[in-house]
């Protein structure tokens, strides 16, 4: 059974709007499963700061929602937690590395996001997710994951030395040409499988998202390779940084767009 968790507050958020599309994507998914969603943090504006200010803001929202991911694994339920930024993860990924040690981590994302304090050009947290999470630095939240766990699916936009250090430490990459169906099913093998997916990693046009460069996937290509996980395998799902459109209309063939790619994931509670 699936549970939902939301993330509202603001966790290194540069631009306004991906509060918003977390919140739309909550309501999506609270329609089509029939569930309702557990909500954490209270929305503030975005702004540009650096890691050393945006994560003691993030702090509170971070345990909360660390919290409530290690209590649906313990309830046996499978989290989707539907994350303004990806810097959320950083409360999730320790938690996956100590319940599901054995587990795949499929990091769908245009970006490497393995920076490390000493290496970050531009201070983004997001950027310093999974080398965090797999313990380069020390966030404050827990780390644990291998990096031999973790395979980055669509990922194009890698800084030359963040791709050294993700070469040194074992991280598989999947660029977009490469990460086939049958390729991700092979990486993944038998092995329980924790997904996360920015919407960057998407063709630009498709889904809204900040930080978004060409050569992506395509709607059906992601929704054919998640088809491709062996059923029963997923143990987490989450979605991240969408940028929702100021009208609502204007989120009409987004969500859709994100509903159908996610749909292989939700069966048997399929929804399309």
């Amino acid at each position: 059974m699936f549970e939902l968790i939301v993330s509202q507050g603001r966790i290194a958020d540069r631009k306004d709007r991906t509060i918003e599309g977390a919140l739309q994507t909550a309501r999506m998914l609270e329609d089509a499963l029939g569930l309702k969603g557990k909500y954490f943090g209270t929305p503030e504006p975005a702004k540009t700061d650096d890691w050393t200010l945006s994560l003691p803001e993030a702090e509170q929202t971070l345990a909360c929602l660390q919290a409530a991911i290690a209590d649906s694994i313990e309830a046996s339920r499978t989290p989707i937690m539907v994350a303004n930024t990806c810097s959320a993860s950083l409360a999730s990924l320790p938690t996956l590395a100590e319940r599901y040690p054995e587990a795949i981590l499929l990091w769908v994302d245009a970006h490497g996001d393995f920076n490390t304090p000493d290496t970050t050009d531009s201070g983004y947290l997001g950027g310093m997710v999974l080398a965090g999470a797999c313990g380069l630095w020390d966030s404050g939240h827990g780390k644990g994951l291998r990096p031999d766990q973790v395979i980055l699916v669509g990922a194009r936009d890698i800084d030359a030395e963040e791709l050294a250090q993700l070469r040194r430490s074992g991280v598989r990459i999947l660029p977009p040409e490469e990460a086939t169906p049958n390729a991700v099913r092979e990486a993944v093998g038998k092995a329980p499988v924790w997904i996360h997916v920015d919407w960057d990693v998407m063709e630009p046009g498709h889904i809204p998202a900040d930080y978004s460069v060409p050569h992506g996937f395509l709607p059906k290509q992601l929704r054919e390779i998640f088809q491709a996980i062996p059923s029963g395998q997923l143990v987490g799902l989450e979605l991240a940084e969408f940028h929702a459109p100021l009208s609502e209309s204007e989120s009409r063939a987004p969500l859709k767009h994100i509903l159908s790619i996610i749909d292989p994931l939700l069966e048997p509670e399929a929804v399309v």
